[in-house]
């Protein structure tokens, strides 16, 4: 009989859905157990729970002090993805949370934005990371950022919603803009947006918000639509899976903190603005934004942004060193990636969501820009991140 493995996680969190598709991938690859998910994380809140079944390993998201402690006395090998501090002897996985920090602050830095700030929570140490990194990467730009850090009282109720979102909005009000503002999680980020539209500021225009951990629903639920850093909870869940067969195999890690590198900016409309202070720009920014998937042409920009041609090829390349046909490519190949990454959808799907009337010219408009086929992103992102 194969071995017995015992997977904690609450699946209602997007992140957990996320880590088990990367643990099920390995265990189809390799065959190695039996695995059975404790969906209402009963052995967290009663590690005597393990008793009730003999287990042969445990991954879990949701470790404390007592499961870990109770996993000891059962001589069974745990594997901890929660990202908080670390328990003596039980390898933990969680994301390079300086690197997020990193690529936020590159996110911005890429737009041309001169005024940044940071919302997160000072009593979580994966939040200071972020934070960590998002400041580091600006200074070594010689930038500067303004924190803006509370405590997070560990439930969140209506009442702390408006408590945070008064708050906010006295910091937003006194910030320089435009600002691009990130955000310790993708919750954080819709507090900074709903502050911004009770304080009547623009929200990509006058404030960009990016948040991180790219939750899907709640990122598209967000008005306008939330950008976020994506931690890569896939290799996450991959990379615990292999490591709980090492330790099944009396083979421990080389390291009991392991680091995963994140995927990247998932771009959405809340941040798909640049800092420009130039109204015929803004407007064809604006419009591409909105039409680049529709089979939107040079000339048709030309028109909304009420310019000529030439001014506005030689603005678009003073202000962004690309041509606007370029800026039409950019907006296309970065949806392509999404639905890659995000969907099961055919590439002729693909095709005709991003603006494409052929598949073949699709792949190698993705294939100049990107270095990559369509099929070949596709399956080196399911595989690195789900």
């Amino acid at each position: 009989m194969r071995p017995q493995v015992l997977l904690i996680f609450q699946t209602r969190f997007e992140e957990c859905t996320a880590m088990l598709k990367g643990i099920a991938h390995f265990e189809r690859s390799h065959q190695l157990w039996i695995g059975f998910l404790d969906d209402e994380a009963r052995a967290e809140q009663d590690p005597q729970w393990l008793r009730s079944k003999r287990w042969d390993g445990v991954i879990s998201r949701h470790t404390t002090a007592g499961l870990a402690q109770m996993c000891a006395e059962l001589k069974l090998p745990l594997v901890d993805l929660n990202d908080s501090e670390p328990f003596a002897g039980v390898p933990k996985i969680r994301p390079d949370n300086v690197g997020l920090g990193h690529l936020g602050a590159e996110h911005f830095i890429e737009r041309g934005y001169q005024h940044f700030g940071f919302a997160g929570f000072a009593n979580n140490g994966w939040s200071r990371e972020r934070r960590d990194g998002f400041t580091e990467a600006l200074r070594l730009a010689g930038k500067t950022c303004d924190v803006f850090d509370v405590n997070y009282p560990g439930d969140y109720t209506p009442f702390w919603d408006t408590q945070q979102i008064d708050a906010l909005v006295r910091w937003l009000t006194g910030l320089p803009r435009p600002v691009g503002i990130m955000a310790c999680n993708d919750m954080r980020a819709q507090q900074v947006i709903s502050a911004a539209h009770a304080c009547d500021i623009l929200v990509p225009e006058e404030v960009a918000v990016l948040g991180a951990n790219n939750e899907p629903i709640r990122c598209e639920l967000a008005y306008p639509p939330l950008s976020s850093v994506s931690p890569n909870a896939f290799q996450s869940g991959y990379k615990a899976a292999e490591v709980l067969a090492g330790l099944m195999n009396q083979q421990p890690p080389d390291s009991f903190d392991l680091r995963i590198e994140p995927v990247g900016v998932a771009v959405r409309p809340s941040t798909d603005v640049l800092a420009i202070d130039d109204r015929s720009v803004t407007t064809a920014l604006s419009y591409i934004r909105q039409k680049a998937c529709s089979g939107l042409s040079v000339d048709t920009v030309v028109k909304i942004a009420h310019a000529s041609r030439s001014q506005l090829e030689k603005k678009f390349r003073r202000y962004l060193g690309r041509s606007p046909q370029a800026e039409i490519r950019r907006v296309q190949v970065a949806k392509i990636k999404q639905l890659l990454m995000e969907t099961d959808y055919p590439l002729k799907r693909i095709a005709d969501m991003t603006g494409f009337e052929h598949v073949e010219y699709m792949s190698v408009v993705f294939k100049r820009l990107t270095g990559d086929s369509p099929g070949g992103f596709r399956k080196r992102t399911q595989i690195n991140r789900g």
